[in-house]
Parts: structure tokens; sequence; C-alpha cells
């Protein structure tokens, strides 16, 4: 253990980083807050994903730890790390040659659009595994490249956590006007990584509240493995109202989730299921048109139901007669 420590502690003092305008703090960030997932259970393997729980860090430790004039931006370092050998990328199928052009990769949305991990060395993982050279690793980053401002970082966690709280209170409490022109404002400040992470706290809250079941067919399945059978659906689409609260949102399994998204099912003013007309299905135990008529599940609070308006645009705007 203490030759592999050794190894990446070498390596880590000798990232290839920018440092035309001072030590760019890109990469340092990133890898601490790496650091942070393992130790809380998070990560555990060696493939990365651009997880909520990963960006939130990022920028809550940039905000404690970054003094200068560098732009707080995910993408970089996500992507530059593959010029550090300890650090490979996996692209998602059908962008495999986007990673020869690294001015493509500069924003949050084309990264996560076209990346599906990263890969890191199993004895980097089991070091950031191991609860003492985590720590270790850690704080020789912190004395590395932030000797001035190192005490900051034991609210980190703290911070991490006021912060997520604070965008779930928006997801659960904020009216639906405040809340678009949040994200009106977020989009003309390029702000993705903001964005992406309201939208996962609405993927993670919405099939909750739903007690984690289809609220149509009433599936529901309790798996020891961290699987989700339940998706989070708007009910007008994101890219319509900028609206992730939680009266936007209905839970669905996968194949109603597409369904109510292509206009073949809605819900009246009753939250009654409608089918559309405009199509032919083949006879089976999993027939759309077997839901006419149902009323949907909803969530035990009055004030998490889909707003009456929302459906109604739906019905108006997707739905197929």
């Amino acid at each position: 253990m203490d030759v592999v420590l050794s190894k990446y502690l070498k390596i880590f003092k000798k990232l290839r980083i920018d440092r035309s305008k001072g030590s760019a703090p890109h990469k340092p960030i990133l890898l601490l807050s790496l650091l942070q997932t393992f130790q809380q259970g998070i990560n555990f393997e060696k493939k990365i994903y651009i997880s909520p729980e990963l960006v939130s860090l990022f920028k809550t430790n940039w905000s404690l730890l970054v003094k200068s004039n560098h732009d707080c931006r995910f993408a970089l370092p996500f992507y530059h790390l593959s010029g550090d050998k300890f650090w490979k990328l996996v692209p998602k199928q059908g962008f495999e040659n986007i990673l020869l052009f690294p001015n493509s990769m500069k924003t949050f949305s084309n990264l996560n659009m076209v990346i599906e991990c990263a890969i890191i060395d199993q004895d980097l993982v089991d070091l950031m595994t191991n609860p003492e050279s985590n720590i270790m690793l850690q704080q020789f980053i912190l004395q590395e490249y932030f000797p001035d401002t190192k005490d900051e970082f034991v609210d980190s966690l703290f911070v991490q956590k006021k912060h997520f709280d604070t965008l779930e209170n928006k997801i659960f409490n904020e009216s639906s006007e405040n809340y678009r022109e949040e994200i009106k404002k977020l989009i003309l400040e390029k702000n993705d990584e903001e964005i992406f992470l309201r939208g996962s706290i609405f993927k993670r809250e919405i099939p909750k509240i739903y007690d984690n079941t289809c609220c149509i067919s009433g599936m529901k399945i309790d798996a020891t493995l961290d699987i989700s059978m339940i998706d989070a659906c708007h009910v007008v689409p994101f890219s319509e109202s900028y609206n992730d609260t939680v009266v936007n949102g209905i839970a669905l399994c996968p194949n109603l989730h597409r369904a109510f998204d292509r206009g073949l099912i809605g819900i009246d003013d009753n939250y009654k299921v409608i089918v559309s007309k405009s199509f032919v299905e083949s006879e089976s135990n999993y027939s759309i048109k077997d839901f006419e008529g149902q009323e949907i599940r909803l969530p035990k609070l009055i004030e998490y139901y889909p707003l009456k308006e929302n459906i109604l645009w739906h019905r108006d705007n997707v739905f197929k007669n």
C-alpha cells in the first residue's frame, strides 16, 4: 500500500494543469471531490459517472477553496484528466469520435451528452476506498494546491448538504413561475451544472412521493440492487416549462413514460387516464388501452398533486386525440 500510495502522491503532485494564469485548480478540486464520494460510500468502483453528488461537491469545494479568477467549470477537469495516465474516458455509443475534438467538451451539457463515464485504475480505487489512504490523499491535495484556504475544507460536506437541501426545498415548495425565472437566469449564466443538479433531484424525489410506484400501472419493484424501475416524468416537458417542481411531475414505469411523452396517453381533470385512438396495439397482457378511465395513484399530500393546468397543457399540446 505504501508503494502504491507514494506512486499516486507523485502523480497528483505532477498533474498536467494549465499554469498560464496561475495554477488552474480544476483537476485538484475534482480529485478532492471524487475522494469524498469514496469516503461517503457513494463511489466504490472503477467507473466514475457524472453524478449529482460529484458535481455538487465540485461546486462546493470550489466555492470554499478557490480564490483565483478561474471559472468553475466541471467539464474541463473531467475531460482533461484523460491526459493523466490513471483516467480514461468512455464515450456513449455513437460519440466515439467526438473525443478527438477537445474544444467540444468545454460545456457541461456537451460533456454529459457525450461521456458515459471515466474509468480509473483499480489500485487507485483501492486507495480511495481505504479510509486512511483516502484521508492522506485529501490532505496532500489540500496542502499542495490550496495551502491558504485548506482550513475552509472542514465545512465542505455541511455546505454541500445545505446546497442540496436548498434545491430540494425549491422543487417541493417554490411556485412554478419563480422556478421558471430562476432556470432562465441559470441558462443565461450558462450554469448547466446547477440545472443538472435540480433535474437530478427531481428525478430522485418524484418517485419517492409516489411511493416508487407507477401512478398508472401500479408497478412497484423493491430490489436489493440499486435499480430503479420507476421514472420521474415531466407533465409539461422541461424544454417547454423550465419546471422541475413536484406539481409538474408524475411517476411512471418506462413504457408508460414513453407513451405519455409521445401523446398516446393523457390525464383528464379528474386524474383519470385517457388513451389516444390514433394507434393500434396487438392483444397482450400489457395493453395500454386497458388503462382507459382508470384513476391514477396520487401522492399522499394534495399539494404535490400534478397541477391541472399542467395536465391540460399536455392534453392540448402532446396528447393525440
